[in-house]
């Protein structure tokens, strides 16, 4: 949470945006895999695409760090 980020380094290309998603409001099938979780946390690109889903935000954070994305939280 704390980490130094050298913001001109950053291109839209490599920001993906981070948003809690209440699991009652997936489709059918996403909700037949993720069970009865409340929330959960989606990765998304630029252009709005669904890249993950995942249980929680510190997760959505260190998969998108680990894919050289840089997360920032949307509401």
């Amino acid at each position: 949470m704390f980490e130094k980020y050298e913001f001109d380094k950053l291109s839209r290309d490599n920001v993906v945006y981070v948003r809690a998603v209440k699991g009652k409001d997936l489709p059918d099938d996403v909700r037949a895999q993720v069970g009865r979780r409340a929330i959960l946390y989606a990765v998304h690109n630029s252009e709005g695409e669904r890249l993950a889903l995942v249980k929680d935000r510190t997760l959505a954070f260190a998969l998108a760090r680990q894919n050289d994305f840089a997360p920032v939280t949307v509401h």
